[in-house]
């Protein structure tokens, strides 16, 4: 299958006008705002008819018309704004993964190195305010912390004025520069305060640790958001490169991107499914846990469909392809999680939306302060104004909107990895608290997700020869490929002391096995197979059959000789904190569902065993994501609680997804959460840390604006007309630093909480 990044689709005629599709890379995005700021610098490009950008896959869209705009055009006009596209179509993703890594490389680097200049500018600042050379020291130390460690900040902010708009890179630059260059002239020319008889305050260290806490906070951001395409990446990693095609009587390896509709090729024990098909000769079983998410393998012979990513057993078949590249069921998951993943907004957007209106007002509170100084302010206007302005600036550094998030969510993290809870953004965390709808997967989230051997029961004329029987049932399932011949084996083995030598063997092809051992015949089969036969049955084993069947166990007979000796019940066991974990949900005001690919017979059983109320059977994975998308077409917050590759689709489009930690490394990678444990019993949990961590968050930008709201006004001097009462910079420096201390502490209380 061909990546879709950076391939161009050829120009269509429409009426009178000729459109093309474009999909590139972008880099230089490291927040909501910058894909919002994307989107609109190519869209009003002339020619540019519509541009989306997925911000989890760092993607941009674009419909175009090559007549009037080229791609280099758009490339142009991003990189005015401090962005860039990656137009090599040929190796569009491997450089973008390069530039990512190199970019966090650098960015861990960065934050490393100006925090260990910035640490002894805090220890001067703070207690050794009398050292000699002191100011100079610090000037010296921070200069590098702001205009190269930190130069990023004062480069977009400076692009982003240009075009007139304003993030959080606008605020870090302002407040930190101006703090800066007035601690400079404070340090150069002490005199001229001491003339107006007035003390000159340096803010080097808080324009350092300004730097310092918000480069940490990105470096964050990227080591989570660097982690979105792996699923995708791994998604695409199940269709296998290369291919065996079969032309008459030779077979020959050529790569599946030249697979077409109508050849023929064969598949090979223990090899992936390329695309999807249909069975022309041979026989297997085919593993198809990624779309229906059952465990046993499906027998496959002519006839039958196939599909791409689905692992082949034992045997070889051939098969030919009906749909191919984009076209197969594997490629329309990738292409649904794509577009999940994408549609999401990261937290980080609200933090964005608000600095964008608070720089500008902050700056002209500032100048307002300042103007009106010295219109007002007598004799020491300018002075007292050109304190009130940099008083302002101080006090309104983001230091703590930088750390309202990025610590809630590392404590909440933390206290989740200690409960078996793996938390993957602040998403997740924002959403789940909400949640009022939860989907749960059967097999593997629900059920144990292997089939096992619940019950053997003998004839009782057999009983006293089990254990000889024992060891021929053992001998003939380990020379059987049915896949539950696993589950007879792996019960029987610590049973049995030893198995038999066969006399002889032979598989009957989804429908049984036949074997001779000492001149007796035994077979092993389905109910089908042993009616086929004309097997006899005694009452006592067709009842017991009769009742695991109703009960939603696969049953097999154990015959010798044209009669039934014994019977065995199959089944996906339901985890035993599973009714648990469910009724407590359900006492939370959470509607819970069941959604499975297995028979209607089975989810009955299952969901009446859990008291779930609620359940699809024979669900297909598109289905799943149809399903989440109904419920939240009906304004309900919904998560999902899967394992398996199948789920991938719903885990994306869910509110929120839930992986099982023993499930596919893909619906890990997709979901947002991890149990590590697979108990059920987590997800409550999950829901009161999602509470917890919300309204740490909720209670950190409080705090961080709190300062802001009452520092502001007071530093501008509303209070001096009334008290005489002007706000000091240090104070203001230090109200600052308070905000911060208030947000960490206020975090750190979540580590005490019980969930």
């Amino acid at each position: 299958m061909k990546s879709d990044i950076a391939i161009p689709t050829a120009p269509s005629k429409t009426a009178d006008t000729t459109t093309a599709q474009v999909s590139m890379p972008v880099t230089g995005m490291t927040c909501a705002a910058c894909a919002v700021s994307v989107e609109s610098m190519v869209a009003n490009t002339p020619g540019v008819s519509q541009a989306n950008v997925n911000f989890a896959t760092q993607t941009l869209q674009v419909t175009y018309n090559p007549k009037q705009v080229k791609v280099t055009d758009m490339q142009k006009a991003l990189q005015s704004v401090g962005y860039d596209l990656i137009i090599d179509t040929e190796n569009a993703q491997e450089i973008q993964e390069q530039t990512q890594q190199s970019h966090y490389q650098a960015l861990k680097k960065k934050t490393l190195l100006a925090g260990l200049l910035t640490l002894p500018v805090v220890i001067i600042g703070m207690f050794l305010m009398d050292l000699p050379y002191g100011n100079w020291i610090m000037m010296a130390l921070s200069a590098p912390v702001l205009f190269y460690f930190g130069r990023n900040f004062f480069v977009n902010a400076f692009r982003q004025a240009r075009h007139g708009k304003a993030n959080m890179d606008t605020l870090v630059a302002l407040s930190t520069g101006t703090a800066f260059a007035f601690s400079v002239f404070n340090t150069l020319y002490p005199a001229f305060w001491h003339a107006r008889g007035l003390h000159p305050h340096v803010y080097f260290e808080a324009s350092a640790v300004v730097i310092v806490f918000i480069l940490l906070g990105k470096l964050l951001e990227e080591r989570a958001k660097s982690n979105t395409s792996s699923a995708i990446k791994k998604l695409i990693g199940l269709q296998p490169k290369t291919v065996w095609l079969v032309e008459g009587d030779t077979e020959r390896e050529v790569p599946v991107s030249t697979i077409q509709k109508g050849n023929t090729l064969l598949v090979r024990a223990g090899e992936k499914v390329p695309v999807d098909g249909e069975v022309s000769f041979g026989s297997s079983f085919v593993d198809e846990s990624m779309i229906s998410g059952e465990p046993v393998p499906v027998a496959k012979q002519a006839g039958d469909k196939v599909f791409a990513g689905t692992i082949n057993q034992k045997g070889s078949f051939r098969f030919v392809a009906e749909k191919v590249g984009s076209e197969t069921l594997l490629a329309q998951i990738i292409k649904l999680v794509q577009d999940a993943q994408g549609s999401k907004a990261p937290v980080q957007k609200l933090v964005d939306k608000i600095a964008g209106i608070f720089v500008p007002i902050v700056f002209v509170l500032a100048l307002i302060s300042l103007t009106a100084w010295i219109i007002l302010g007598g004799d020491n206007g300018l002075t007292q104004g050109l304190l009130a302005f940099v008083t302002v600036l101080v006090i309104a550094c983001p230091c703590a909107l930088g750390l309202a998030t990025p610590t809630a969510i590392m404590v909440g993290v933390g206290k989740g990895a200690e409960q078996g809870i793996l938390i993957k953004d602040a998403e997740s965390l924002e959403q789940a608290y909400r949640l009022n709808a939860l989907i749960l997967d059967k097999t593997g989230t629900i059920t144990e997700g292997k089939p096992v051997v619940t019950e053997l029961v003998w004839s009782e004329e057999d009983r006293l020869r089990q254990m000889e029987l024992s060891s021929v049932l053992l001998s003939i399932e380990q020379q059987s490929e049915h896949p539950l011949a696993e589950a007879v084996v792996r019960y029987l083995r610590d049973q049995v002391g030893s198995s038999v030598v066969l006399d002889s063997f032979e598989s009957v092809t989804g429908n049984g096995v036949k074997a001779s051992w000492q001149g007796h015949l035994y077979q092993i089969g389905s109910p089908k197979y042993i009616k086929a036969q004309g097997i006899s049955l005694s009452d006592e084993l067709s009842s017991l059959a009769d009742t695991w069947a109703a009960a939603a166990n696969t049953v097999i007979y154990f015959a010798e000789e044209g009669k039934a000796i014994a019977v065995l019940a199959i089944a996906d066991k339901v985890k035993d904190t599973s009714a648990k974990a469910v009724q407590a949900l359900q006492q939370q005001g959470i509607e819970v569902y069941m959604l499975t690919g297995d028979n209607a017979r089975t989810a009955a059983s299952v969901a009446q065993q859990v008291g779930i109320k609620h359940f699809q059977a024979e669900v297909m994975p598109g289905d799943k994501a149809d399903f989440v998308k109904k419920l939240q077409g009906q304004g309900k917050v919904v998560g999902m609680v899967g394992d398996g590759i199948n789920d991938s689709q719903a885990l994306a489009q869910a509110n929120v997804s839930i992986a099982m930690g023993k499930g596919s490394d893909i619906a890990i990678d997709v979901a947002k959460m991890t149990l590590i444990t697979s108990d059920l019993q987590l997800l409550p949990k999950a829901l009161k840390l999602s509470r917890l961590t919300v309204n740490a968050i909720r209670q950190n930008l409080f705090w961080a604006f709190i300062y802001n709201l009452i520092g502001i006004p007071i530093a501008a001097g509303v209070l001096y007309p009334f008290y005489g009462f002007l706000l000091d910079p240090m104070i203001a420096g230090a109200a600052m630093a308070l905000s911060s201390v208030s947000v960490v502490a206020n975090s750190l209380r979540l580590k005490a909480k019980k969930l």
